[in-house]
């Protein structure tokens, strides 16, 4: 179990000759609880993005292009680990985060693209950043 209150949803992936399709949500998805804003996040190879965390929004995470590997930690938990998971095609997951736990990504390939759904428009008020949690250090 990666984060006990975060959950996985695996896309769908329709073949195409010309280029495959990703099924990441529509709005009829059981985690999808309304629409604030989508926005796309360019990672380079071997950087980190984060950590950050949303007081109010709920995050819905993928990785259309590339490969990520993710880092959360939740401060409530009893238990004080950063818990990863990698995202890419073969092991294509939305990401569903809640509030209150803190997030960061890596990415693996030389460009990675994620992509965030929130419930909420962005304010800077709601969200928390930091460059280090649990004595890990973001460079």
């Amino acid at each position: 179990m990666i984060v006990k209150s975060i959950k996985f949803v695996k896309n769908k992936i329709v073949s195409n000759k010309k280029g495959d399709i990703i099924k990441f949500i529509n709005k009829n998805s059981k985690n999808f609880s309304k629409f604030g804003e989508i926005y796309f996040s360019e990672v380079k190879i071997n950087k980190t993005k984060g950590w950050n965390i949303h007081y109010k929004n709920q995050c819905i995470l993928a990785v259309p292009f590339g490969k990520i590997i993710f880092s959360f930690f939740n401060p409530k938990s009893k238990i004080k680990k950063i818990k990863k998971i990698t995202i890419n095609k073969k092991n294509n997951y939305s990401i569903i985060v809640p509030p209150g736990i803190w997030f960061s990504f890596k990415s693996l390939s030389k460009l990675s693209v994620v992509t965030n759904v929130l419930n909420n428009i962005h304010d800077s008020k709601e969200i928390g950043k930091s460059n280090i949690i649990n004595g890990i250090k973001i460079k």
